[in-house]
């Protein structure tokens, strides 16, 4: 288990002050996230969804990618996220993408669902054929796409993330 001290405690403050400073300003839900490389913040975000008629604004999606043109890197292997949530499944997604070395959070996602940020439905439709989704996904297979994909497949200046 990892040992909680204050360091931590000093960044899940700051994410939680984000979350808190976003939320009055009307820029989206109570949520902010910071992203920390060794004792140095170098991405912070709060839910901007709102302010910029984006579902994707979520915090964590937005420290990261604020994190990631600071460093001029798409992975965030040295890094910690510190956010005042538990992740969404589309934070959840980009944080894995991001490789961060761990993630600490304040409020859990039932917390989250108990204030109407439900994320449940999303879980549940993950699992869920495509056909029978709520919002239908429908195969359209072209043999152009799968050219793409075997262009990729033989290409060799690939960077692979």
């Amino acid at each position: 288990m990892y040992q909680i001290g204050e360091r931590e405690k000093k960044f899940m403050a700051m994410a939680v002050e984000l979350s808190k400073k976003g939320m009055q300003g009307g820029d989206g839900g109570p949520f902010g996230a910071i992203v920390v490389q060794g004792d140095e913040i170098v991405g912070e975000g709060w839910n901007q969804v709102l302010a910029h008629n984006d579902p994707t604004a979520h915090a964590e999606v937005v420290a990261i990618r604020n994190a990631c043109t600071k460093l001029r890197t798409f992975q965030l292997t040295d890094c910690e996220i510190f956010t005042s949530c538990e992740p969404c499944p589309m934070c959840l997604g980009a944080i894995y993408w991001a490789r961060p070395q761990r993630v600490f959070f304040a409020n859990t996602k039932e917390e989250a669902a108990a204030i109407a940020f439900d994320d449940s439905f999303i879980y549940r439709e993950i699992e869920v054929p495509h056909h029978d989704k709520k919002i239908p996904f429908i195969p359209m297979p072209t043999e152009s796409a799968r050219e793409v994909f075997k262009l990729w497949e033989g290409k060799g200046d690939k960077h692979l993330y």
